[in-house]
């Protein structure tokens, strides 16, 4: 697989998102399939995976900690801080003091069986605490030789601006795909004047851009994706005319509605990296093809022209989750 730099950090072109291994996607997949999965992505190219201490939650950590440990000096992981677990919080609760933010990195770093973290995000914004102070408690960290690259995720251009200021930031992470296009307007082009990389999560809409998804579609309890307004019934049964414009157009690529919206992803910039989740070795597979797919200016533009007829219905976060997101 090709790579791709996010910032100094040299990545493949496409990165593994771990989260729904072991959350977010109803119970958690076998340890040993997991762990199976993990190195077959290494064997097909694979050299960044993406993981939190939130996701189990830290249970995500240490799978990705023991499934890497034979690869070290191979791959990057990349994980996150900010979130405040325990007893009584929620996932809208966050701690990014920097005491904090350095206990969490020593946690990491022992569940990760690493001896520095590769790329380490502020997983939400924390309106408490100035952004210039968790950029310094991670440079702290970098300077201490824990942690290598420093990230933010779903933040916004005023913020990456700040951060920057203090430490260097190698890639910020949001969501970004044909359904969710929002960091086109202000945080991609920040991050192209500033030289910092772009993860792209939900690359494939969860799952929905691959076509595999419609209205009638069972979601396993305690999936994530039964509170997205846009994976309620009505959404859906709206939200098909996008994947069927897409599939029109997959078909005459020949390739599939998600390895076409990969490929859309990849030919947005250079320095965009996606990082779609699987838990199925086939989907890990056919997501891999995707970063050999040649989109020229003419598909290009007609994957934008035919998206740009469809109206996505529905929001892509509960509102109370919105209000952490672009900040």
């Amino acid at each position: 697989m090709q790579l791709r730099k996010l910032g100094d950090l040299e990545v493949s072109a496409l990165g593994l998102g771990c989260m729904g291994l072991s959350f977010g996607y109803g119970p958690a997949l076998d340890r040993r399939d997991s762990i199976k999965l993990i190195r077959t992505a290494v064997e097909r190219g694979f050299t960044f995976f993406d993981t939190a201490e939130v996701y189990g939650p830290y249970t995500n950590e240490e799978l990705i900690g023991e499934a890497l440990e034979p690869f070290k000096g191979q791959v990057a992981i990349a994980t996150k801080f900010g979130a405040d677990i325990g007893p009584g919080k929620t996932p809208l609760d966050m701690n990014s003091r920097p005491e904090h933010i350095k206990e969490v990195a020593e946690a990491s770093l022992k569940r990760l069986k690493v001896d520095a973290i590769d790329l380490f995000y502020q997983h939400r914004v924390d309106l408490r605490v100035p952004i210039e102070d968790v950029a310094g408690a991670v440079k702290d960290l970098i300077q201490q030789g824990k942690v290598k690259h420093f990230g933010l995720s779903e933040a916004g251009a005023a913020t990456i601006r700040r951060a920057h200021a203090v430490q260097p930031l190698a890639a910020v992470q949001s969501e970004y795909s044909l359904w969710h296009r929002e960091p086109e307007r202000d945080v991609l082009p920040t991050l192209e004047e500033l030289g910092i990389g772009f993860v792209a999560f939900g690359p494939l809409g969860q799952g929905f851009l691959t076509g595999t998804i419609d209205v009638l579609t069972p979601l396993a309890p305690g999936d994530f994706r039964s509170m997205l307004p846009r994976f309620s019934a009505e959404a859906r049964l709206a939200n098909r005319a996008l994947v069927e414009v897409l599939a029109k157009l997959a078909v005459r690529l020949t390739v599939t509605p998600g390895q076409l919206a990969l490929a859309w992803l990849l030919a947005r910039r250079p320095w965009i990296v996606p990082i779609p989740g699987t838990r199925n070795v086939e989907h890990l597979a056919e997501n891999a093809r995707a970063a050999a797919v040649a989109l020229t200016r003419a598909d290009l533009d007609a994957v934008d022209a035919a998206a740009g007829t469809v109206a996505i219905q529905g929001a892509r976060l509960p509102e109370l989750f919105e209000s952490l997101s672009g900040r």
